[in-house]
């Protein structure tokens, strides 16, 4: 039985979703004013492995993740380009989406951009003043009035009489009271603005997400997830507005995954600590980002380093040897069945995944599995180790591919080609008994980082 940690009741909860078989699930994405760093992918990365699992206990899963495509983040950087705010964004979810297809991340059912639905962030608006939940300031912006929301800060577990003007809310002469967070914000000069009874404006950040997932999701879903950074005050805000319009609960579980973080200080832009997800796979392979990310449990903190990405990249390697060593029996392009009443591997893999998606006893699975194979030489526990990886987004290259496959920072002045023109060089050696020249091509190949393995099926080679 699936359980997941839901934030809200600070409490491992059997999962039952609202509709027998199927699962609702609503995940903030990006604000698209820069490329994707590590912590965005760390979000991308763990709500994908969440689909694939809730995908293979055979729930159909409807996934939206958001686009926010416009704020003040990303009319400030396009004032600064010179350039429309809508080119600015077009060329950031391009970026995103190639860089989460580079990681392996599966599109959502639906990814809606925030200008889309501003005709239902209006209407939510209206509902909310209607209801006195929300009130429209003298210079035109709508406040929604969290004092007279009486459940606000039950998410996050903050008190309004705990919360600091000065702290996380912005100061603002507008406001009733410090604490309260904008619906609507009224036209400035050079900014977008759409229409509205409030005059022309555009919408705060946290009403785009109560508009979006009910258009698709309805008032009430399964899952909502997200950065820990999104708990106070976005998805409290999110509580507030949807709840405060419809009157009954919004979302069912709550999930939000851990930081990265370097030199103990989550990454960001806004602290300039952060690395792009293009420069870190400038080093490394897409799937070593990947593993390093499931690696750990989600709602942990990920604490970035070239040592635990290089400590990533050895162990992944491990499992493709173990793969390449005893090759499964099933042809690369076949399915292979997980047997999972059946197979002790399995049942451990499912009990893990089961208990709040516990990928790193999951991926100790894995270890298991291709130490099994190297004892045993049995290419079953091969098939199976390449099956279960498959649940994960891993262990889908050939063996070979993957163990030679060359990441651009790491030149060794040898091309593929190159490599194999210099294997049949060190063979022919070989056959002429000059093993003085063989050995010296060996050398000189490993001198370059490129391991030779003499095996029955021929010489393979992978890189160190």
């Amino acid at each position: 039985m699936l359980k997941i940690y839901d934030t809200l009741t600070r409490s491992r909860r059997e999962f039952i979703s609202l509709t027998p078989g199927e699962i609702k699930m609503y995940v903030c994405g990006m604000t698209v004013y820069d490329h994707c760093h590590l912590g965005h992918a760390r979000v991308l990365v763990v709500f994908d492995s969440v689909v694939r699992w809730l995908q293979t206990l055979g729930y159909k899963v409807t996934y939206v993740r958001n686009i926010t495509d416009v704020d003040d983040k990303i009319i400030r950087r396009a004032l600064e380009n010179h350039e429309p705010f809508s080119a600015l964004t077009a060329r950031y979810i391009q970026a995103m989406e190639e860089d989460a297809a580079t990681l392996g991340v599966i599109s959502p059912s639906f990814e809606p951009r925030a200008t889309e639905y501003i005709d239902s962030m209006i209407a939510m608006i209206e509902s909310l003043l209607n209801k006195e939940l929300a009130y429209v300031a003298s210079n035109g912006d709508v406040f929604y009035d969290v004092r007279r929301f009486p459940d606000y800060g039950k998410l996050s577990g903050k008190s309004l009489d705990d919360l600091r003007a000065g702290e996380r809310v912005e100061i603002d002469t507008n406001k009733r009271d410090p604490l309260d967070f904008v619906l609507w914000k009224a036209a400035k000069p050079d900014e977008p603005s759409w229409d509205s009874p409030w005059g022309k404006g555009r919408p705060g950040w946290h009403i785009e997400c109560s508009a979006m997932s009910e258009h698709y999701l309805g008032e009430q879903f399964d899952i909502h997830g997200g950065g820990q950074d999104l708990q106070f005050p976005h998805h409290e805000n999110e509580i507030a507005q949807s709840e405060g319009v419809h009157g009954h609960p919004h979302v069912n579980y709550w999930m939000h995954n851990g930081f990265v973080r370097v030199d103990n200080e989550k990454m960001s832009k806004s602290l300039g600590n952060f690395f792009t997800v293009r420069e870190v796979l400038t080093r490394y392979q897409p799937e070593v980002v990947r593993f390093f990310i499931v690696r750990a449990h989600y709602r942990s903190p990920l604490n970035y380093s070239d040592a635990h990405l290089n400590d990533a990249r050895s162990a992944l390697e491990r499992l493709y040897t173990a793969l390449k060593n005893h090759p499964s029996q099933d042809s690369e392009a076949a399915i292979v069945v997980i047997d999972w009443a059946n197979n002790v591997y399995a049942q451990r893999f499912m009990a893990a995944m089961n208990d709040d998606f516990n990928t790193p006893e999951a991926i100790a699975v894995l270890f298991d599995l291709a130490s099994e194979a190297n004892r045993t030489g049995d290419p079953h526990y091969a098939s199976v180790l390449k099956a279960l990886g498959g649940v994960l987004g891993l262990l889908q290259q050939s063996p070979q591919q993957y163990l030679q496959q060359q990441v651009q920072q790491q030149d060794n002045g040898f091309s593929a080609e190159e490599i194999e023109s210099m294997i049949q060089q060190r063979l022919q050696a070989r056959k002429e008994r000059n093993f003085a020249q063989a050995d010296a091509l060996r050398q000189q190949l490993a001198e370059a980082g490129i391991i030779l393995e003499d095996g029955s099926h021929g010489t393979s080679w992978r890189r160190e």
